[in-house]
C-alpha cells in the first residue's frame, strides 16, 4: 500500500511537480516568447483575434458584431484561454500573439506535470510517475499503428505538441493539460475525506470545460471511470456524496457562461465541424460499457489494491474504442473522436508504465530486461526531435508582408466600416490586426445565423457570380476578397476565383494573385426601409444557388422605399439608426437577430423579429425615426452569475473546512 498523503510527501510531490513543470517548459522554451511563426495555415489565428478583440473591448463585450453578421460573444468560445490570454496582453503589454503562446505554452508545461501529479497519487510510484511525465513530453505511441500522424510529425514531435503548434489547438491542448490535474484531485476526493480536494478538483474540471469542449469530452469519460473504479474496489458508500459533488461544483462555475442556449447552439454548429453519430456506434459503446463493468465487478470488486488498474484499463477500452474505432471503422457516437488523439496518447502512456511496473516486480531478470530494453527503446526514438526541440517554432518576423496583414491593413486604412468576405487563411487572420466585420468568422462556432453558412458555400464553390452576389447582397457585405493560383493565401478557397472577374469593380489588386471586389449596395448603412407586406412575404432559399428567392429578398432590400438610413454602433452592444418610415414600411437591421436584442423609439419599446435572412427586422411607427436598438443581458445569464457567485463560496467553505481538518488531524 502507498503511503499515507501526509505533508512531508506533498511536500515532496509539489517539488517533483515544479520540477517536471521546468522540464517540459524548456522543452519549448522558445514558444514562450514566440510572435508570429510560419504556421500562417494555424486556426491559432482566430483564438489570437478573438483575444486582441477582447483587449479592446474590455472587460465583457456581450455581443460580437465581427463575425457571422454577428453573434452573441459568449457563443464563440470558452471563456479561459481567451480570457488568459487577454489578461496576458493587458498586464505585460504583450501583443496578443505573445500573449495566446505564452498561455498556451504554460499550461502545455504544466499539463505534463500534472501527468506526473496524476500518476503519482494514484499509481502511488515516484518513480512511475517520473517516467509517465517524461514519456508524455517526448514521444507519441500511436506513431506505431497510425502511421498518417507519423508522417506529419516532424522529427517524431510528440502529437500533443505537433497539435498545439502546427494546427493551432491552443484551446484543446490547454483543457487536456488540465485533466490530469482535476482527474488527480478527484483521486484524492475519493479516496478519503477531503473537503479541499473535491474543491480543487471542482475547480480544474471547469477550467478544462472552460478551455474547449473537446477536453470537456475527455473528462466525460475519464471522469465515470475513475469513480466507477473507486465504486468497485472499494465499494464504500461515502464515495458517492464527492463524485455528485464534483460535476455539480464544477458546472456551478461556469453557469456564468454555459447556459441553456449555449448547448443549443452548440449541438446546432455541430453539423458544420463534424459527420453525424452512428445508431450501431451507440450500441458498441453500450455493449462495451457493459462488458467492461462485469468484467471489472468479477476481477476487482472489494480489491482497492486495483482501483489505478481497473481507471488505466477502462480509459485505455473507451478511448480506443472511440478513436481507433473512428480512424478504422468509422465508428462515431459524437463529433470528430481523432481529435482525441492526445488524450489518446495520454492514456497509452500510463498504460504501457503500469505493464513495465508489473515486468519489473516480477521475479527473475527476463521480465526486468525487457522493461528496460522497451524504456530505452521508447526512449531511442525521441533522440530526433530532442536534438531539434527548439526548432519546432519557426518565427517569421516580416507579418506585415504576409497578404493576410496587407489585405486586412488595406481595408482598415480605406473601408474600415465595411463588412467583406474574406476567404482562406486571410479569414482566418481577418481580426488579428483591427476590428474589421466579415460575412463569415473563426471557426464555424458560435454561429447564431444559419444563413451564413449557405452564403459561404455558394460563394467558395458555386460557379456563377449572380447567387454570389446576391448572398453578399443579402449579408450586408461591401467586398468579396478573392484568391487565385498566384497569392500567398494558403487555402485557395474559391474553386472558382475568376467568376467575378469583368462582373464586379475592382477595389483592390496586388498584381500578385490578391483582389478585393465592390458589391454593389444602394447604401452604405447595413440599415434598409423596407416594405413590410412584401419583407414578410418572402421566403428562405431553397438551396445555395436559388437566385429566384434571393433576388427577391435583395429587392426588398435594395429597391425598396427611398428613404435612406443610418447607423451608428456604439460600442459592442448597442446600435443607434435614424430612419424616415412610412405607413406599412418596417425597418432591417443587416445584424444577425438575437432575442436579447431589444428596440425602442421615443422611450417606446418595438417589435423586434426575424427576418428569412436571419437579419433583425423592427417594427416602428411611421415618422422620423430615433431607433435606439441594444443587447439586454438575457435572463439565463443574469441567474448563470448568481449561480457561479454562490458556487465560488462553496468552494471557498470546502477549501477552509479542509484546512480546518487537516489542522486539527
Amino acid at each position: 500500500m502507498k503511503a499515507p498523503f501526509k505533508l512531508s510527501r506533498r511536500k515532496e510531490i509539489l517539488l517533483d511537480f515544479l520540477l517536471v513543470f521546468l522540464f517540459a517548459a524548456m522543452l519549448i522554451r522558445p514558444y514562450f516568447k514566440a510572435k508570429y511563426t510560419d504556421k500562417w495555415a494555424s486556426i491559432e489565428s482566430t483564438f489570437i483575434a478573438d483575444a486582441r478583440f477582447l483587449v479592446e473591448h474590455w472587460p465583457h463585450p456581450q455581443w460580437q458584431p465581427l463575425w457571422y453578421a454577428g453573434t452573441r460573444f459568449d457563443y464563440i468560445y470558452p471563456p479561459a484561454l481567451r480570457y488568459g490570454t487577454a489578461a496576458i496582453s493587458k498586464v505585460t503589454g504583450f501583443w496578443p500573439v505573445k500573449a495566446y503562446h505564452f498561455y498556451t505554452a504554460f499550461l502545455y508545461a504544466l499539463g505534463i506535470a500534472g501527468v506526473y501529479l496524476l500518476m503519482r497519487v494514484g499509481a502511488g510510484s515516484r518513480g512511475a510517475a517520473y517516467l509517465g511525465a517524461v514519456a508524455t513530453s517526448l514521444m507519441s505511441p500511436i506513431f506505431l499503428f497510425m502511421p498518417r500522424f507519423r508522417g506529419d510529425a516532424w522529427k517524431l514531435q510528440p502529437q500533443r505538441l505537433g497539435v498545439l503548434v502546427k494546427y493551432g489547438e491552443g484551446p484543446h491542448m490547454s483543457a487536456l493539460a488540465l485533466i490530469p490535474v482535476a482527474l488527480a484531485f478527484t483521486w484524492l476526493a475519493l479516496e478519503k475525506r477531503r473537503p479541499w480536494a473535491v474543491a480543487l478538483a471542482a475547480l480544474f474540471s471547469a477550467g478544462v470545460a472552460a478551455n474547449n469542449f473537446y477536453g470537456a469530452t475527455a473528462l466525460a469519460v475519464f471522469y465515470p471511470t475513475l469513480v466507477w473504479s473507486f465504486w468497485i474496489t472499494r465499494q464504500e458508500k461515502r464515495i458517492v456524496a464527492p463524485a455528485i459533488a464534483i460535476p455539480i461544483l464544477a458546472y456551478g462555475l461556469t453557469a456564468f457562461w454555459l447556459v441553456p442556449s449555449y448547448f443549443k447552439v452548440t449541438a446546432e454548429n455541430m453539423k458544420y465541424v463534424s459527420e453525424h453519430g452512428t445508431t450501431w456506434s451507440i450500441w458498441v459503446a453500450v455493449v462495451v460499457a457493459v462488458a467492461f463493468a462485469v468484467t471489472t465487478d468479477r476481477f476487482a470488486r472489494a480489491k482497492p489494491e486495483r482501483t489505478w488498474d481497473v481507471f488505466i484499463a477502462g480509459c485505455v477500452v473507451f478511448f480506443s474504442l472511440n478513436v481507433l474505432g473512428n480512424y478504422y471503422f468509422n465508428f462515431r457516437v459524437s463529433g470528430e473522436p481523432t481529435r482525441l488523439l492526445p488524450e489518446l496518447d495520454m492514456i497509452y502512456i500510463m498504460a504501457i508504465v503500469l505493464l513495465l511496473r508489473w515486468m519489473w516486480n516480477r521475479p527473475g531478470m527476463v521480465l526486468r530486461g525487457a522493461a528496460v530494453v522497451i524504456v530505452v527503446a521508447a526512449f531511442w526514438s525521441a533522440k530526433g526531435y530532442i536534438r531539434h526541440a527548439w526548432h519546432m517554432f519557426p518565427l517569421w518576423p516580416d507579418y506585415q508582408g504576409r497578404v493576410e496583414y496587407r489585405v486586412t491593413d488595406w481595408l482598415w486604412k480605406n473601408m474600415p466600416d465595411a463588412r467583406t468576405y474574406p476567404t482562406g487563411s486571410v479569414r482566418f487572420w481577418f481580426d488579428t490586426w483591427h476590428d474589421l466585420a466579415q460575412v463569415g468568422g473563426g471557426s464555424e462556432q458560435g454561429l447564431l445565423n444559419g444563413q451564413v453558412e449557405p452564403a459561404q458555400w455558394e460563394t467558395n464553390l458555386g460557379p456563377n457570380a449572380e447567387p454570389t452576389i446576391l448572398w453578399m447582397q443579402s449579408m450586408g457585405a461591401d467586398a468579396i476578397y478573392v484568391a487565385d493560383k498566384r497569392s500567398q493565401e494558403v487555402f485557395k478557397d474559391l474553386e472558382y476565383p475568376q467568376k467575378l472577374a469583368g462582373v464586379l469593380p475592382v477595389l483592390f489588386d496586388d498584381q500578385q494573385g490578391n483582389m478585393l471586389y465592390k458589391v454593389p449596395r444602394r447604401y452604405p448603412a447595413r440599415a434598409r426601409v423596407v416594405e413590410t407586406a412584401k419583407l414578410n412575404a418572402l421566403k428562405p432559399p431553397r438551396f445555395n444557388d436559388d437566385v429566384e428567392y434571393l433576388r427577391a429578398y435583395t429587392d426588398v432590400i435594395e429597391k425598396g422605399p427611398d428613404s435612406p438610413a443610418t447607423l451608428v454602433r456604439e460600442g459592442t452592444d448597442a446600435m443607434r439608426v435614424h430612419a424616415r418610415l412610412d405607413a406599412g414600411q418596417s425597418l432591417v437591421v443587416q445584424e444577425s437577430y438575437d432575442p436579447a436584442w431589444h428596440a425602442w423609439s421615443a422611450g417606446q419599446p418595438l417589435s423586434v423579429h426575424k427576418d428569412v435572412m436571419g437579419m433583425m427586422a423592427i417594427d416602428a411607427p411611421p415618422g422620423d425615426r430615433e431607433i435606439e436598438i441594444a443587447f439586454v443581458t438575457p435572463l439565463e445569464n443574469q441567474v448563470g452569475r448568481v449561480v457561479t457567485a454562490l458556487t465560488i463560496l462553496v468552494i471557498l467553505a470546502l477549501v477552509v473546512l479542509g484546512i480546518r481538518e487537516e489542522w486539527r488531524g
